[in-house]
């Protein structure tokens, strides 16, 4: 009962979660909203985002409000996990979780970054110009675009850049992304043991 629990919390939480990040991450890298996925996104986002902007305006060209509905949204899917395990949520430990959120929407955004590396470079070989070509290409320039600098195409047609970010993502989630959740979690089981 308690895995089909967390299936369900993990599913509705994590759609919500990584669809206002993915809005915010569109906005900020200036993706095109004009293809398949960006009317969905806005379908699933707008009911909580425009109201919200009424209080949290975007500052620079970032839409923040939709940044702390995805914070939101992940704080209170970890908050929904830790009611559904067995331990249950210890009151003065709810600010860690906040704290927690924060590191996993970080590891969600560098995933985001992966997938659409990765989705981008497949698309290339078989579809370049297809109906997500812009959108991938927009949140994945900013990323490729130094690395192709400092390591041009060898010989002209292998672009390694992808394969290199990619790997830079893995290795940002294993160790300083790994490192900032082992300390919140530290934090975490101090606080439950004290």
């Amino acid at each position: 009962m308690e895995q089909a629990l967390r299936f369900l919390i993990d599913t509705v939480f994590g759609l919500f979660t990584y669809t206002f990040l993915l809005r915010f991450m569109m906005q900020a890298l200036r993706a095109p909203f004009r293809n398949p996925l960006g009317p969905a996104v806005i379908a699933l986002t707008d009911w909580a985002v425009k109201p919200l902007r009424r209080m949290v305006p975007g500052v620079r060209g970032l839409d923040w409000s939709t940044l702390l509905l995805a914070w939101l949204a992940q704080w209170l899917w970890l908050l929904a996990l830790a009611a559904a395990s067995a331990t249950g949520i210890a009151g003065p430990l709810v600010p860690l979780f906040a704290l927690l959120a924060l590191v996993e929407l970080l590891k969600a955004a560098l995933w985001i970054v992966i997938i659409a590396v990765f989705a981008q470079a497949i698309l290339s070989w078989v579809a370049p110009d297809g109906p997500l070509s812009g959108l991938l290409n927009a949140l994945t320039f900013r990323f490729l675009a130094p690395v192709r600098r400092l390591i041009p195409p060898l010989g002209g047609t292998l672009d390694l850049s992808p394969l290199i970010v990619i790997v830079l993502a893995q290795l940002a989630l294993m160790l300083p992304v790994h490192w900032l959740e082992l300390a919140v979690l530290q934090l975490y089981r101090a606080g439950v043991s004290g």
